[in-house]
């Protein structure tokens, strides 16, 4: 009961206040109803009026420093807020405008009308590959505008695939982004293990520096894959196994959909989760595919009618709890992969993950 008591009255605390409502309400901004809620950040609905009249619908972060880590403070959020103060691509999420009042920080930014993608195939099912494809292209494209301004993203998933009302890609939560290039233009190595088991590269997994691009291109291969499957194509329930299995490759299109899905589109993600760095796609030639650049439609449209919940073997459709990995449980990913690591001391790999591509690199 006391625990119960006590989230309840953190997530009063994350709501902003009357003083704090009505300040932004005098910017022209106006908080409404919560959409989302973390350990400390909410997420709601909000408009804005500016001079003319015009009203604009946005979705507000709100976050509180006094609830958040030192960790946090001093390494995510000045590089979150860094970064989406410098980025503006049509497939990326647009920042509004950044306020803060005390401790609390509002990110205004776009609001996407029909959710994320993780909630759409809940919903509706697999995705057609020509749809697929056309949100792979727009993924794919704000991904390169990232990674050409040095930044990586290293949370891409499906939850972080939001869908605007004509159903066009925002590439959006930049909490664990980062630049990955010093001053110098020297590339820098990652070694914070962040984001998602269940589509994070294997490099990451082993617990080793890591080129956070290539292993960004791997999770949207993950995304991918979801999209057309509508399940994971490696369990992440163990560690040890997810490991073992994405350094055989050993994952296969579902039975329902491998003999619908062209063979394009099989060796294009057969090339993207690839264990060895050296032989990945990169962007560039992710794009020259002839996958890619065969013919699609460019505007998806809402189905009439939910699409079939797929079964529960490792379907994402069927399992509200979501990912098994969070930003809140990044001390328990971290040890959890030291730990596969260790078990897994033995396997000999061709890969080396703490080289890029035969580029000299430093770690940060």
């Amino acid at each position: 009961m006391a625990e119960t008591t006590q989230k309840s009255s953190d997530s009063k605390q994350l709501s902003p206040r009357t003083s704090e409502l009505n300040a932004l309400r005098q910017r022209g901004y106006t908080i409404g109803r919560k959409i989302g809620q973390g350990s400390y950040a909410s997420v709601h609905i909000a408009d804005y009026i500016d001079r003319s009249l015009r009203k604009e619908r946005l979705a507000c972060k709100i976050f509180d420093r006094s609830k958040a880590p030192n960790d946090f403070l001093e390494k995510f959020f000045p590089r979150e807020i860094d970064v989406l103060c410098n980025i503006e691509h049509e497939f990326v999420v647009r920042v509004h405008s950044i306020l803060q009042r005390g401790p609390k920080v509002f990110i205004f930014m776009m609001y996407a009308e029909n959710g994320d993608l993780l909630d759409h195939i809940k919903r509706y099912g697999i995705v057609s590959e020509s749809s697929a494809k056309s949100w792979f292209r727009q993924i794919t494209s704000g991904l390169r505008y990232l990674h050409s301004k040095n930044i990586a993203h290293r949370d891409m998933k499906c939850e972080n695939i939001l869908l605007t009302r004509d159903f066009q890609v925002r590439i959006a939560d930049f909490g664990f982004a980062r630049y990955c290039a010093n001053k110098s233009g020297r590339r820098v190595l990652s070694e914070t293990y962040c984001g998602s088991a269940a589509y994070a590269a294997p490099e990451i997994v082993m617990g080793r520096a890591y080129n956070p691009k290539l292993a960004d291109i791997w999770s949207v291969g993950i995304i991918l894959y979801i999209m057309l499957n509508g399940t994971m194509p490696f369990n992440d329930e163990n560690l040890k196994k997810l490991l073992k299995d994405q350094l055989n490759r050993n994952w296969t299109f579902r039975n329902r959909v491998k003999n619908i899905v062209t063979s394009p589109c099989k060796s294009l993600l057969r090339h993207i989760l690839e264990p060895d760095i050296m032989l990945r796609y990169t962007l560039d030639r992710i794009a020259a595919h002839e996958w890619m650049r065969g013919h699609h439609h460019h505007h998806h449209t809402r189905p009439n009618t939910p699409g079939r919940m797929l079964d529960r073997d490792n379907s994402i459709v069927s399992n509200e709890d979501g990912d098994t990995t969070s930003k809140r449980e990044g001390e328990s990913t971290r040890a959890a992969a030291r730990k596969a690591s260790r078990l897994l001391n033995k396997t000999k790999s061709k890969q080396n993950v703490a080289e890029s591509r035969g580029e000299k690199c430093i770690k940060e």
